[in-house]
Formats: C-alpha cells, structure tokens, sequence
C-alpha cells in the first residue's frame, strides 16, 4: 500500500491483505492473541490505505514471507502433518512413499486463490481436512493402483481455494475430509 495516496478508499482485497499479514504474524508470533484481535477488527472497519498502513508498518513486508512460496515433503515412511495456525504456501511438492500426510485447512492463513499440489506418492495416503470453500482439481493426477475419496463439487459459492493435485499417485489414496 502506497503512502503517496493516504486518503484513498480502501477495498475489500485491500483489506483481505491485511488481515491475511495481521494473522501470519501471529502465528508466526509477532502478535500476541489481545493485539491479533485489536488489529483485525481496525483493519475490518478501516476506510483508507493509510488506516490499514498503519496496522502493518512495525511487521515484515509481504516479500519477506514469501520465502513460504513452496513447501516440499520428501519422506520415507511415517506421517507428516500441518495442521493449526499455519501459512499454505502457493505449491506443495509431495515426494513420499509409505507415508500418510494430511493437510488441515481449517485454521490455516491462506494467502493465494490457488494451491498447486504436485505430487509423486507411491504406497501412501494424502488427506485434506477443510472448510467447504475449497474446491479440489483432479484433472492433472495419473493415478495407478490409486483412488480418490473426494467430495462432490459445490457450485453455490466462490471457493476460497483451489487446490489443483498434478503429477503420479502409485497404490495410494487421496480422501478428502470436512469438519
């Protein structure tokens, strides 16, 4: 946001930003839960750039957290799991075999309209577990041995994510869970 026009209206993407900062910076503990809450509710009603300006001017630029653009799993056996307050980078690279990983979405801080999810799991389980405003794209999977356990595609709503799931699965499971 641009200091150069403080008086200008702010939008509601401009707003979403914000709040999307507000809440990496708590979970990444920069923000106590009290300051969290104080924080969301001015950027909520803030009319202005500069009122949302100054929410964020003593917190990290968002280029500094896009070092999270990408996470990568590369496991042999076991689980592996991100669950509670966390960031959803804008891809995952999943390299696994005999191993069970679950994504919750449910408390996670998503920052992008689309999550690309590439995937090479050999003998292994994929679980998400999230709201209803996600909708997952299978279009892109080779599946071998493999099937898909996902729910039916809702259409009343714009999701808040698109999850697209690209790349092999070899004798392995994709199921999809919502709370």
């Amino acid at each position: 946001m641009s200091n150069d026009l403080p008086d200008l209206r702010a939008s509601h993407v401009d707003r979403d930003r914000v709040v999307d900062t507000l809440r990496v910076a708590a979970g990444d503990g920069r923000l106590d839960a009290e300051e969290l809450d104080m924080r969301l509710e001015r950027a909520l009603s803030a009319k202005t750039l500069s009122e949302l300006a100054e929410l964020t001017t003593d917190l990290p630029s968002a280029p500094a957290a896009q070092g999270k653009d990408v996470l990568v799993v590369e496991q042999h056996g076991g689980k592996f799991v991100r669950e509670g307050r966390w960031t959803v980078p804008a891809r995952i690279e999943l390299r696994t075999q005999e191993c069970r990983v679950t994504l919750d979405f449910t408390h996670a801080v998503i920052t992008s309209d689309v999550l690309r999810i590439e995937t090479d799991m050999t003998h292994g389980k994929l679980v998400f577990v999230g709201s209803p405003d996600f909708t997952m794209d299978t279009d892109g999977l080779n599946l071998t041995y493999s099937k898909l356990k996902l729910r039916p595609k809702r259409t009343a709503a714009e999701p808040r994510l698109r999850v697209e799931l690209v790349g092999k699965l070899l004798h392995a499971k994709v199921v999809e869970r919502r709370k």
